[in-house]
């Protein structure tokens, strides 16, 4: 009987110290909740890891229990596995936040419904005088209403348009996201551009911070973008999204823009000609000379429009990236681009980079490519300028701009002249 009372207090004392310990390991554990934000699921986890010890005092005398049993995730482990899962919710929420402001932001656009464009006026009325167009799908910001009429400031322009031209409010919400180019800008130091959108995908490309990508495709927790080796998929942990409209021109940047056109249109024609004159003397020349030598190949007469169609392609230089966009100084896309130039001679194409690879005629490859023809890449396309370069439409950060005809895998060339 003595023995059993020496006996009990050990096993009180075992017992009260691994409650202790629980209970220590319980405290330590829900202060690391509160401090570090770790998932219940994480605290749990990690109490049972924090116990094994114990646990291991417990039933060293059952052999049901085996120490295999026990977790071996460290401590250190489940820290970063937590904080990682914090983080992403975190992210995901701001997101969802900026995506709400955004929309509100929505509601308080003007959003032009037109064939073409309606008028931006000094005052509401029709009396009043035209100050800018504001063109179809184009975006101003709402100011007031005044009888029928839409108060904006768009670009340079503020003024008047007729509202049953427009929508504003919770109309405009709806219509905003279809005719707004949505924009990622890069918020790491480099951010890697996979080929597809996942992390174990191959890297395509890389983008430095505050870069801004044209957005294609928006997807759970990656984004779709467009950059010079082609279009790529980036996470949406490292980049915020914007969204950009076109805005209402003025009545002087219209007549400057016409004027510049036009003036283009001319030189551009004038070089044509002058190109076809000169080719049709050295096709004479070489008609009538007689010589022993291999004769000399000279260009054709298509060969030499097609320089002209080049040349003046490579005017807009400079110009922005805009994706849908037609005009070559305001901004194209890269077939709107190939488009507009092309029309300047006469000739109807598509506003389609995969249309663009049936118009014309197909050329035996690569070398044999002469200036004028229509380069065509897996979603995008070109036009050669001779000497293995090319002049494109190429993305929101470079616009226009000139670029080796190999920095991507060309997928076939057409000749229109």
């Amino acid at each position: 009987m003595q023995q059993r009372k020496r006996k009990m207090p050990v096993r009180f004392m075992a017992f009260g110290f691994a409650s202790m310990l629980l209970l220590n390991g319980m405290t330590i554990d829900t202060q690391a909740k509160e401090s570090k934000g770790l998932p219940s699921a994480g605290v749990d986890f990690y109490l049972a890891s924090e116990g094994t010890s114990v646990k291991n005092i417990q039933d060293e005398k059952d052999d049901t229990v085996s120490n295999n049993s026990v977790p071996k995730t460290s401590r250190k482990e489940v820290k970063e596995t937590a904080e990682a899962t914090t983080t992403k919710t975190v992210n995901e929420k701001e997101r969802e936040i900026a995506n709400k402001k955004e929309e509100e932001g929505f509601k308080s656009l003007v959003i032009a419904q037109v064939n073409d464009y309606v008028n931006v006026r000094s005052i509401p009325s029709e009396e009043g005088e035209i100050l800018g167009k504001l063109y179809d799908k184009s975006v101003g910001e709402f100011i007031e209403e005044d009888n029928g009429w839409y108060k904006i400031t768009s670009g340079s322009v503020t003024g008047y348009v007729k509202a049953e031209y427009c929508v504003t409010g919770d109309d405009a919400v709806a219509l905003a996201k279809k005719v707004g180019n949505r924009i990622a800008t890069v918020t790491t130091t480099t951010l890697k551009v996979r080929e597809e959108p996942s992390l174990d995908a191959t890297v395509l490309g890389l983008v430095p911070i505050q870069d801004q990508l044209l957005v294609t495709e928006e997807l759970d927790n990656w984004v779709k973008v467009n950059i010079e080796e082609g279009d790529g998929y980036v996470s949406l942990d490292y980049v915020t999204l914007s969204t950009e409209f076109v805005k209402a021109e003025s009545k002087e940047e219209e007549e400057a823009r016409l004027a510049k056109e036009e003036a283009e249109r001319k030189a551009a024609l004038e070089a044509a000609r002058k190109a076809e004159e000169k080719n049709r003397k050295a096709a004479k020349s070489e008609s009538s000379a007689t010589t022993s030598e291999a004769p000399i190949v000279y260009a054709t007469g298509e060969s030499a429009l097609g320089q002209s169609v080049a040349s003046y392609a490579c005017q807009f230089v400079g110009n922005p990236y805009v994706y849908g966009g037609t005009s070559l100084t305001n901004g194209a896309d890269c077939s709107g681009f190939v488009m507009s130039v092309y029309a300047n001679f006469g000739v109807s194409l598509p506003h389609s980079s995969s249309g663009d690879r049936s118009v014309g005629t197909a050329v035996d490859g690569l070398a044999n490519a002469q200036p004028g023809d229509i380069i065509c890449y897996s979603g995008h396309v070109a036009i050669y300028i001779g000497n293995g370069q090319i002049v494109h439409a190429s993305t929101a950060k470079t616009g226009i701009k000139i670029s080796d005809v190999n920095y991507r895998t060309p997928l076939g060339v057409r000749r229109i002249f």
